[in-house]
């Protein structure tokens, strides 16, 4: 039996690639492995970045898997609870803990839960032919595992609602016309790039790399003046950013200033 999710290490950067095939649904099973995937990237302290990708070049993932909801769905509907596992959808769109950048390398469709899981990664990498849709409306249902509540923070509200109302798939080119994706690259060389671009993020100090993902999440709907009213509060440890104010006090936090008078390479511990 293949494995559903296989993790592989270079370096700093933990890359961890979803094998379901024919279409890499995401079964109760594979949420939860994806999830514990997301947990070692963020508790290893070896690892900075992490990349997830799929196998096969025709769709990344086609989202939840339906025919496991299909026979689950109406106990489930009953009572009023539906688990996704841990992390919410695929592991990453509810793991507010997670605070390690993560790069999504898209090689193909990414359908419904497929699509909101890349939602929640920090940047995007996509091929040629790469597409993006949320059809759940056609199902019966709404986006609501991180489509409803991102996508109209990523893409301008009016082309998201589009997106949202009619199911209709984005190309890679409108995605990257719009900003959500960073790189439209052709197949082959997708993931030696999203290699290279993790490697170059993996430079930075760790707490940094941290810090500055933990900072941008919490001043996202902030006025300018409040960004730096809630930044300026981690010197007295008031503003709510742990790993911010961490940082703030770490060894660290002066080390690429000696290293740069000194003329060496860094030597970031993480602390």
């Amino acid at each position: 039996m293949n494995e559903s999710v296989i993790l592989q290490q270079h370096g700093h950067v933990l890359e961890i690639t979803i094998n379901r095939p024919p279409v890499n649904a995401i079964n109760y099973q594979t949420s939860c492995e994806l999830y514990q995937a997301f947990a070692k990237l963020q508790n290893d302290p070896e690892l900075r970045v992490g990349i997830i990708t799929a196998n096969g070049e025709r769709i990344f993932s086609a989202g939840w898997d339906l025919k496991e909801y299909a026979e689950t769905g109406a106990d489930l509907v009953e009572s009023g609870n539906y688990d996704l596992g841990p992390g919410g959808l695929g592991g990453l769109p509810e793991y507010w803990e997670l605070k390690k950048p993560v790069i999504a390398a898209v090689n193909g469709k990414a359908i419904g839960g497929g699509f909101e899981m890349l939602l929640a990664a920090d940047l995007i990498l996509a091929s040629e032919h790469s597409q993006f849709s949320l059809p759940e409306v056609k199902l019966g249902f709404l986006p609501d595992g991180g489509g409803l509540q991102r996508i109209a923070k990523r893409l301008p509200y009016n082309i998201a609602n589009e997106l949202i109302l009619t199911g209709r798939a984005m190309s890679a080119t409108e995605a990257a016309h719009y900003g959500l994706v960073n790189e439209v690259i052709s197949s082959d060389a997708l993931l030696p790039r999203a290699r290279e671009l993790a490697t170059q993020i993996a430079e930075g100090a760790p707490l940094a790399l941290q810090a500055a993902k933990e900072v941008l999440n919490h001043i996202s709907d902030l006025s300018v003046e409040e960004s730096f009213a809630r930044t300026r509060q981690a010197w007295q440890g008031e503003s709510g950013m742990p790993i911010f104010e961490k940082m703030l006090r770490s060894d660290d936090y002066l080390e690429g200033s000696k290293a740069f008078a000194e003329k060496r390479q860094p030597e970031y511990k993480g602390c």
